[in-house]
């Protein structure tokens, strides 16, 4: 009898418990006076998600929300403040949360909200692959690599790059290789945003180029950008300011200068497996506008699957001034396969 008392007393408690458990959840309350209850998931750009059990993923104007409540913590960017909190409701238009633990409550404005749960600051780029072999009436090897980075917060970007090209043919009288591509470079480029458009950077790259007569070139620089637009689907910045440009040839010695530097780059996605893309830089001596180099490149890159893309480029590297006997420009027309990450 009394263990049949005590199984009825934990049956009796453990209801309430098993319903309170299934009510703990965050709610939306509207300014209408509706809710929505699930687990509030992001918001950014004025737009907050919730996962709802029954709709899957519902996605509200926070200007239409009254006020919100969580049952965990979730990550609040206001401003330049990110804080670690469980919210709680409050008055029209705000929410109250508790900055430090133990500490006192403080509202925070719907309006003023810039992102919940924001994604982790990671690095995203590319790695591209090229080659081109014949045999028969002409025997070649080429070989490409080429590798970038960016990693992009809410303050500043880093992007990283280089690449490598060689490239060598058989002699039909000789049988003796000919080397006929062997270049490389360097970058690396530091973007501070002191807005959300306008930025600092400062940039440096180091090039070779034999079959060019070039044992180094390096180009250090810095200025200010305006991001135009920045979206997974389109890009578009300029970039203006100064740099030091420092050659060194085989044949004729060494030269330095100061340069102005403008450049662009462009990227845009008109479908989702489709990306075109566009950059220029241009680099003329401050006191002879004749002398200058211009780096570019124009092509398109289509996803065939998953994180694995093809690529078709063309580039340009143009040096007003070159070594005797190189040439001014060298353009590249490359057909690779890469993968993003």
């Amino acid at each position: 009898m009394k263990a049949r008392s005590l199984s009825v007393l934990a049956g009796a408690l453990a209801i309430p418990l098993f319903f309170a458990g299934r009510a703990a959840a965050d709610e939306i309350l509207f300014l209408n006076g509706d809710r929505l209850t699930g687990k509030i998931v992001s918001a950014d750009g004025g737009k907050l998600t919730i996962k709802t059990e029954n709709a899957g993923d519902v996605t509200v104007d926070l200007a239409k929300v009254k006020t919100f409540s969580t049952d965990e913590p979730i990550v609040i960017q206001s401003g330049d403040t990110t804080l670690s909190s469980k919210v709680t409701g409050a008055a029209d238009g705000t929410v109250q949360v508790v900055p430090v633990a133990g500490g006192t409550p403080q509202a925070i404005a719907l309006k003023d909200i810039g992102k919940i749960n924001p994604p982790p600051v990671k690095w995203t780029g590319s790695i591209v692959g090229n080659a081109l072999i014949t045999t028969g009436n002409s025997e070649t090897e080429n070989f490409g690599l080429s590798v970038n980075a960016v990693r992009r917060s809410e303050i500043d970007r880093i992007t990283l790059g280089g690449a490598y090209y060689y490239g060598r043919q058989k002699e039909k009288d000789t049988g003796k290789d000919e080397t006929t591509i062997d270049n490389w470079f360097v970058l690396g480029k530091y973007d501070y945003f002191l807005t959300k458009k306008l930025y600092l950077y400062g940039a440096a790259r180091v090039e070779q180029d034999s079959i060019a007569e070039l044992n180094l070139r390096l180009t250090i620089g810095g200025g200010a950008g305006y991001q135009w637009f920045e979206s997974p689907t389109f890009n578009f910045n300029t970039e203006a300011g100064m740099a030091y440009v420092y050659e060194d040839f085989k044949t004729q010695g060494s030269e330095e200068h100061a340069a102005v530097r403008l450049a662009y780059h462009v990227d845009w996605t008109p479908i989702k497996p489709l990306k075109l893309f566009n950059n220029l830089e241009y680099l003329p001596n401050i006191t002879d506008l004749g002398d200058y180099n211009l780096n570019a490149d124009v092509g398109l890159r289509a996803t065939v699957y998953e994180g694995f893309f093809a690529e078709a480029k063309i580039e340009l590297r143009y040096d007003s001034t070159p070594a005797p006997g190189a040439k001014k420009e060298d353009v590249r027309y490359l057909f690779g396969v890469g993968w993003q990450f």
